[in-house]
């Protein structure tokens, strides 16, 4: 890290703090706070977007998601988590565009496989998100993650049923 980077990390460390205690809303006041003296701050704005994302508000993460890579075009988390917002928001041609920028730079970032594997499975894109989804479990994600993508590929290889497709309960 260089002494700006040091500099912006330690103005945010208050706002991280924040939203790892799961206090989205003050971390946004906080990160708020830090952009009106240090509107160049990435990591303000991309913690900033994380507080608006952990809120719903996925239009305004969008926003500083896009912030923080017009000042570090190589943001590779603000990045992945752009992709994520898209995602949500649908914009899954946006999203995906984001996932393979990252794997680019780094075929193995467990965040791109997983973000390219979900929007495929959305788009109905089973090959791909078989092959992206296999790839991110080579990473030894943390369990739960695990567990949900080895439960998506279970659906895409056939050897499991959706909730959606069985019509024998309730009914």
């Amino acid at each position: 890290m260089n002494t700006e980077q040091e500099r912006h990390w330690s103005e945010v460390e208050e706002g991280v703090e924040l939203l790892a205690e799961g206090k989205a809303d003050e971390a946004a006041v906080e990160l708020s706070r830090v952009l009106v003296d240090s509107p160049d701050n990435e990591y303000a704005h991309f913690y900033l977007g994380t507080a608006y994302f952990e809120r719903d508000d996925f239009e305004r993460a969008l926003a500083c998601y896009v912030k923080a890579l017009e000042l570090v075009p190589t943001y590779v988390g603000a990045r992945v988590a752009a992709g994520q917002t898209l995602r949500l928001l649908g914009r899954h041609e946006h999203a995906l565009r984001m996932g393979r920028a990252v794997l680019e730079l780094d075929k193995t970032d467990p965040d791109a496989l997983h973000l390219c594997g979900m929007v495929s499975f959305q788009r109905g894109e089973y090959a791909a998100a078989r092959a992206y989804l296999e790839r991110f479990l080579e990473t030894s994600p943390e369990l739960e993650v695990a567990l949900e993508v080895e439960g998506m590929l279970q659906l895409l290889r056939g050897e499991a049923e959706s909730l959606d497709d069985d019509q024998s309960t309730n009914g």
